[in-house]
């Protein structure tokens, strides 16, 4: 399932991240990497801010569609 459907406070491994070449490589500079745990501290409006590798990070809904956990 995508992060997006991740509920705030429950934390999940990432088992795969999607997207453009150029989307993927953004991504995994952040840390999304697969197998790298992520727990998410807050969602509005489909926006997230979540933890991961130690750092917390925001970032949107359309990037966190393409995080699959």
């Amino acid at each position: 399932m995508p992060l997006t459907m991740v509920n705030p406070g429950d934390m999940v491994q990432i088992k795969r991240v999607g997207g453009l070449e150029e989307t993927k490589r953004f991504l995994i500079n952040l840390g999304f990497t697969e197998g790298a745990d992520v727990t998410v501290v807050n969602a509005i409006d489909g926006n997230m801010i979540v933890k991961v590798r130690d750092s917390r990070v925001a970032i949107g809904q359309d990037m966190a569609k393409k995080i699959m956990v």
